[in-house]
């Protein structure tokens, strides 16, 4: 009994430290982050054609993405999104923003999760913005979803149609791994002008 309390006991405080951290790494980054660019220039051709094979995978996958890219004011391409958890989980990866078509700016998605999880997993995703309003909010920097954000999930050649609130609609494509409860509540994301 007493050895199950020590071991219940160091469990609670290595996830605290694993908490304490992961949050103190968020916040600084969110000090130093109009100081950075998101995408290093050398970097940034290979994650935009990277951008556009995921473009054409969601539209092989279901033709009406086309449709929706369209009549979008923009939307916004992360053709490798990484996800890893135990316990506490996070995800991050780098996008490409369009406005109208054409390519405006790049961005960067981070997420932590706490609760039960293990795994990982590699996916794409894609934020369609229905509205110039909504393509303005994401601009403006420091875009969230909240808890409640959901996303179309596209998983061997099945997927529903895009749900939009408040003018912004998820879709996320699988690419490796397998990882129970893929959500995008809690998504942050920052953005800078293509220079």
């Amino acid at each position: 009994m007493k050895i199950k309390n020590n071991l219940n006991g160091m469990f609670t405080g290595i996830l605290a430290l694993m908490l304490m951290f992961s949050t103190g790494t968020i916040l600084a980054q969110d000090d130093d982050v109009n100081d950075k660019e998101i995408v290093d220039q050398d970097e940034r051709a290979k994650l935009q054609s990277d951008a556009e094979e995921a473009k054409q995978a969601f539209i092989a996958e279901d033709p009406r993405i086309k449709e929706h890219l369209g009549n979008a004011a923009g939307y916004a391409i992360f053709p490798n999104v990484g996800k890893g958890a135990w316990i506490l989980g996070g995800a991050a990866g780098n996008g490409v923003v369009y406005e109208k078509g054409q390519l405006v700016g790049w961005t960067e998605l981070r997420q932590v999760d706490i609760g039960f999880q293990i795994g990982g997993q590699a996916f794409r995703e894609i934020i369609i913005f229905e509205t110039q309003a909504a393509l303005d909010r994401f601009k403006e920097g420091n875009f969230e979803f909240e808890g409640s954000a959901s996303a179309v999930i596209w998983d061997k050649g099945k997927g529903e149609s895009i749900q939009f609130q408040d003018g912004v609609g998820v879709a996320l494509m699988p690419k490796a791994g397998a990882m129970v409860g893929i959500s995008v509540g809690g998504q942050e994301f920052d953005y800078r002008d293509n220079q």
